[in-house]
């Protein structure tokens, strides 16, 4: 919304500061710039100033070049972002650390920005082109973070399986894996999310395969099942191509668990459009999917140009449609795990405890994650969070797995 709207956001008087994603490494000097103009105004902040001094310093704001501007900052052409942004480079190396509500676990970006122009999507628009981060700059960040106890990383992109850095080598997200499984301490491997293309997938899902570290798990989202409305998308692939990309997959990698995204009431889909939709969640047996409600976004192709003429409570049918379909296909993938052992990452107490805790001598219950993204929920003592442990499934549901701590 920053980059998008920039000094139009000043309008509001709660507003301060307007920073783009590209200049988040800016924020320490914008606050201190905007602490020295409000001590100038005084306690009441801009109520003080006389209207005449307000357009004087907003007037200076929209003058002053980005690099000075203790009011806006934002990248004037965003599709020309300097691909070598050493301060937001030395940002994300410090400041994307472990998340500490859910230890054992971090979120490194590896990519930023997006070359697809899907219709319905701003970011291309707000974030700029797809710029992969060095190699030796990743590495150096995930050493560090194991350091602190991590064990699972999850790499970050709007595309990340188009991730390219040009070196010594050339590396693509399969070559990203292979060094970041090298290092010590970090045991599971995680990438969201991947567009669906042919360019560099088998060579992916042979990387899943070859590497222990690496979970076996793809989100890839389709967003639709029909062909009119994914070319109106602008999604560079048909409905038989996606699920082409899924056979691949589980060819290579047999127990890999697949996770998708929809949007419906996309503008012009129909009935049939949505029937074709419900049949690709059908064939694609995805453990979970998510299901968007279109809304058109200011900027965006399909706002300029598409009127947005399928009625909200035709979405909200059709979210709840698709939804059941795959409700149905996550309950039957649920139940293979049934008196299974499985290996999990605990995250902590469950916030929506409803095992009784006094039948497992006081423990209380805690939620995990399987490799593959499977919710799990059993007793056990909070020591556990942030790390490993093994788990038998004695109850499964279509959202969560249950079951009992194997000491």
């Amino acid at each position: 919304m920053a980059q998008r709207l920039g000094e139009k956001l000043l309008e509001h008087d709660s507003v301060d500061i307007v920073c783009g994603a590209g200049q988040i490494a800016d924020i320490p000097q914008l606050v201190k710039k905007a602490i020295n103009n409000k001590s100038l105004r005084g306690p009441k902040g801009r109520g003080n100033l006389e209207d005449s001094e307000r357009a004087r310093l907003l007037r200076s704001a929209r003058n002053d070049s980005i690099k000075e501007n203790a009011f806006v900052q934002i990248t004037e052409s965003i599709r020309q972002t300097d691909p070598e942004n050493p301060a937001l480079e030395d940002f994300e190396s410090v400041y994307d650390r472990s998340d500490k509500d859910i230890p054992g676990q971090a979120f490194v970006r590896v990519m930023r920005g997006c070359d697809n122009f899907c219709t319905y999507c701003i970011v291309p628009y707000v974030r700029g082109p797809e710029i992969s981060r060095p190699v030796d700059k990743i590495i150096e960040q995930v050493k560090r973070l194991a350091d602190d106890g991590v064990k699972l990383i999850t790499l970050l992109g709007q595309a990340v399986n188009k991730y390219q850095y040009v070196g010594d080598k050339t590396y693509t997200l399969a070559g990203l894996l292979y060094k970041v499984s090298e290092i010590n301490g970090i045991e599971w491997i995680r990438f969201v999310t991947s567009y669906p293309q042919k360019e560099g997938f088998k060579e992916l899902m042979q990387a899943m395969r070859d590497l222990p570290k690496v979970c076996n798990y793809l989100h890839i989202p389709a967003q639709s099942g029909s062909d009119s409305v994914l070319k109106a998308m602008n999604r560079h692939y048909d409905s038989g191509e996606y699920l082409e990309l899924l056979r691949q997959a589980r060819e290579i990698v047999p127990d890999i668990d697949i996770a998708g995204d929809f949007i419906v009431g996309f503008p012009g889909e129909t009935e049939h459009d949505l029937e074709e939709t419900a049949e690709l969640i059908k064939q694609a047996r995805y453990k979970n999917c998510f299901v968007f409600k279109y809304s058109p976004r200011p900027g965006t192709t399909s706002d300029n140009r598409l009127e947005d003429n399928v009625p909200l409570e035709v979405k909200k049918q059709r979210n709840y449609r698709l939804l059941e379909v795959q409700e149905k296909i996550s309950g039957e993938l649920a139940q293979g795990f049934l008196s299974k052992k499985v290996k999990v990452l605990v995250e902590g107490l469950s916030k929506k405890p409803h095992l009784n805790s006094d039948e497992h001598q006081g423990n209380p219950q805690l939620i995990a994650r399987t490799a593959g993204d499977w919710i799990v929920v059993f007793n056990g003592p909070v020591s556990l969070a942030g790390g490993f442990a093994n788990v038998k499934i004695t109850k499964a549901s279509p959202l969560t797995l249950f079951g009992e701590l194997i000491k």
